[in-house]
């Protein structure tokens, strides 16, 4: 137990030796599957890897689909940068020894004007950007301390008439170190194939020798775009919770993230709860990173019974350097 702890103490120190590393911002499609969309990780700085909540927790730790004891769904929604709308579903159900997973993930732009060096102004057509994943997943209680779980998306995404679809696997396991609840969590994310656009936006027409004349210089062709990554990101954590009194209790989250697009940085969080009805949340993501924009985030909770079920709402804010800061609504139903 001790040996884990200080390992993972050691974390910030090595990763910011490692700071001066060259970012691979901007090399890889699919951003936003790295939009977190649970509203209580995100107040707690987008840290959780280790904490294995439920359903909410299943984006950071897909070992956490192992956790659940009956049926749980989420529903997020975000208003982020530029009126851009993001929407997040999710449910576990328990089956066959263990639970399944299943998610929905939807960015879209919303209606743009098409501009054009003729029509600045616009042509009066409209095109819109959008994204979508649909995960799949399943996960087990291996031994009382010890979960693990898979899971396999389908990732679109458009711009008008163009688009590009790859396959990712998530894999993550949670163990509980002490009987207090501390406790680490491993989670490979984005795991997949390169995707290449392809669509009618695309094609073109072009002369094949335009030194011949008489020749068709109208031949229909099309543009051929080059195949780039997926983010994959490797997240390390650990969770530690404290009981100060029959009511209240402390959380303290920390994650080390691995990227293939990005510098190494660090997520912390804490999260103050009363009678686990109300919560309070605190966080810094993106600690040590490269010319982070990120940094602040916080939130609150409230949760309560249903007749036989139990609700939580959970709402999340997180600060930008440059943009205004982005706004997170989570409702988890467990039944």
């Amino acid at each position: 137990m001790k040996r884990a702890v200080l390992a993972l103490a050691a974390i910030p120190v090595l990763l910011s030796g490692q700071a001066q590393a060259q970012s691979k911002v901007g090399t890889t499609i699919g951003q936003f599957l790295g939009i977190e969309p649970g509203a209580r990780h995100v107040g707690m700085g987008n840290a959780g890897v280790g904490l294995v909540g439920g359903v909410e927790s299943v984006y950071f730790n897909t070992g956490a689909i192992g956790a659940p004891e009956s049926a749980e769904i989420q529903f997020t929604h975000s208003f982020w940068f530029a009126d851009i709308s993001y929407d997040y579903a999710a449910a576990v159900l328990p089956a066959g020894g263990g639970n399944l997973f299943a998610s929905v993930t939807a960015l879209n732009s919303g209606d743009i004007d098409v501009r054009t060096v003729d029509h600045p102004l616009g042509t009066g057509e409209k095109y819109d950007a959008g994204s979508a994943a649909l995960g799949l997943g399943y996960g087990r209680r291996i031994t009382s301390r010890f979960t693990a779980g898979v899971q396999v998306n389908y990732v679109n995404e458009r711009i008008w008439h163009t688009s590009s679809s790859v396959l990712t696997f998530n894999a993550g396991s949670h163990y509980r170190l002490t009987e207090g609840g501390t406790s680490l969590g491993f989670c490979l994310s984005n795991i997949g194939t390169q995707g290449r656009f392809a669509g009618r936006d695309l094609a073109i027409q072009y002369d094949e020798d335009p030194d011949v004349h008489g020749d068709n210089s109208a031949l229909p062709g099309e543009q051929s775009t080059d195949r780039f990554p997926v983010p994959i990101l490797f997240r390390l954590g650990i969770c530690t919770p404290v009981c100060l009194d029959d009511d209240n209790r402390l959380l303290f989250v920390c994650d080390a993230l691995h990227p293939n697009d990005n510098s190494e940085s660090v997520n912390l969080g804490a999260e103050w709860a009363w009678r686990e009805m109300f919560a309070l949340r605190l966080g810094y993501q993106a600690l040590f990173q490269e010319d982070s924009a990120q940094g602040f985030t916080g939130g609150f909770g409230v949760g309560g019974d249903l007749g036989a079920n139990r609700y939580q709402f959970d709402y999340a804010w997180a600060s930008h350097e440059y943009l205004e800061g982005t706004h997170r609504l989570t409702l988890l139903v467990k039944f």
